[in-house]
């Protein structure tokens, strides 16, 4: 399917979007013709979690810093050519927030969600709000490390942050606050929090009242496509650039993966694959009930009003951090993928299990899930890399099931994008266990729907169909059938 449309291809406009991933990010530099998008990887960084005191944090100056390097080179690239930036996006994990001072300057480093004093938050604060009225009012899946818990906690352990703070800001509205000195709230990122009620389009009243947080503290709400500001004189300095906008893209990476899935119609589902897996559909309202609460499903605000109606899977987080204890393993991430045909082992694992969540030893953790089960307990590194790809496509085929049972339409396949996409072994055994054709890819669709909401920003596109048959112009996938 080839769609063309106002731009004229012989004069490329260029986009900047920044994708900021759980420990690592990248700036990808895309250009359009009029008919597809081109993506170039400019840079690439690695910012891992702060171990301080006993609390995970993100250096947050540090991604800022990378964000800077990321414009100038955009900004010397596009200079050698006699070119220019239409605008920058920037999209990023959902949960986590920055504090900052009245004065502009940050109120000490962010919690990372994956810090462990949120532990017992959910039923800390049903205390306050039992789960039906807060699920009532947000129809978000319970996770304790949610915004709202995390503030919750930070009440709880009396910390002074939140008071002294003049504003709470999502991290890609810090990023951006922090380029442009305009402070807003992005609904899509701030739809993860457990704090925006669908239905009004806003964060709660009742929410932010038990956690004594006035909602002046957050940023005025935004849509993806609406500009927030543009670049402050300090970095046009740094970077050697103009005055260019920052667009509010879709700030959640998933959001911003979910506008790019290259289908022609609305009868798929979802996953996006990767540290996590995010399993879900697009609806064009939010789907909260008892059955979906006994699920736990989430409704994440999307593009247009829509809802991201999914469910968190722990993904190859498992693989991630068994790796760094594999000493008999390939390095090479393609050929560790393909060590699981080496094993026999038939043990499985439940992939959201809390003990997965944060173990000092991933290894250890599964093997004791397998003893404690009666299983036997892997031994080798195909071992444990064949109980997880069985043990996730398991899960998908389990939660496949509740979601069907809840869609509004029929489900015929599932498209699979982000990196997990690329590891045709986990995409054989999805399609086997839930026996339907998995599209993968592509694995830059979080990359791709940031630039796209910015095409439709600046006048390029007009409507979600033409940003979707960009996408279809712009990606290859590859089907595998169950067998």
């Amino acid at each position: 399917m080839n769609q063309s449309f106002d731009t004229p291809s012989s004069t490329p406009a260029y986009y900047l979007a920044i994708d900021l991933g759980a420990t690592s990010g990248r700036s990808i530099l895309a250009s359009f013709d009029g008919k597809k998008v081109e993506m170039e990887e400019l840079t690439r960084f690695r910012y891992p979690m702060l171990h301080i005191c006993d609390h995970l944090f993100w250096n947050l100056p540090s991604i800022y810093q990378y964000v800077l390097e990321a414009i100038k080179a955009a900004a010397e690239k596009l200079s050698a050519i006699n070119a220019t930036l239409t605008t920058i996006g920037i999209d990023s994990w959902g949960c986590d927030v920055a504090y900052f001072y009245a004065d502009g300057s940050l109120a000490g480093l962010p919690y990372c969600y994956r810090d462990k004093h949120t532990e017992g938050a959910i039923e800390r604060f049903s205390a306050k709000m039992s789960k039906e009225a807060v699920y009532g009012k947000t129809g978000i899946q319970f996770m304790d490390f949610n915004t709202l818990f995390q503030l919750d906690t930070l009440r709880s352990n009396k910390a002074e942050v939140i008071d002294a703070a003049d504003k709470i800001l999502f991290i890609p509205d810090a990023l951006a606050y922090m380029l442009t000195g305009k402070a807003v709230t992005e609904y899509t990122v701030a739809s993860t929090s457990q704090m925006l009620n669908p239905v009004t389009g806003d964060l709660d009243p009742d929410i932010l009242a038990a956690l004594e947080i006035p909602r002046s503290k957050f940023g005025p709400m935004v849509q993806p496509g609406e500009t927030i500001g543009t670049l402050s004189s300090h970095v046009q300095e740094f970077a050697g650039i103009g005055s260019v906008p920052v667009v509010a893209v879709a700030g959640h990476d998933t959001a911003s993966a979910v506008i790019a899935v290259p289908s022609p119609d609305k009868e798929y589902a979802y996953l996006s694959c990767g540290t996590w897996s995010l399993l879900g559909i697009e609806s064009p309202t939010p789907i909260i009930s008892d059955k979906s609460l006994r699920y736990n499903f989430t409704n994440e605000g999307g593009i247009d009003g829509s809802t991201r109606f999914l469910k968190n899977i722990c993904g190859l987080w498992l693989l991630e951090r068994c790796r760094e204890e594999f000493t008999d393993a390939p390095e090479n991430i393609a050929e560790l993928a393909a060590i699981y045909r080496q094993s026999e082992c038939e043990s499985i694992i439940n992939p959201d299990d809390p003990m997965f969540a944060h173990p000092a030893s991933m290894t250890e953790a599964i093997s004791d899930f397998c003893a404690k089960s009666g299983q036997a307990v892997p031994k080798t590194a195909a071992d444990y890399v064949r109980v997880i790809y069985r043990s996730l496509a398991k899960r998908y085929k389990e939660v496949f099931d509740w979601l069907q049972e809840l869609s509004p339409v029929e489900l015929k396949r599932l498209h699979v994008i982000g990196g997990g996409s690329l590891n045709q072994y986990l995409m054989q055994y999805a399609a086997d266990e839930l026996g339907i054709p998995v599209v993968a890819g592509p694995t830059e669709c979080t990359a791709l729907g940031n630039v796209l909401v910015q095409l439709r920003a600046s006048g390029a596109l007009k409507s979600l169909e033409e940003m979707r048959a960009v996408a279809i112009n712009s990606t290859e996938t590859k089907t595998y059938k169950p067998q």
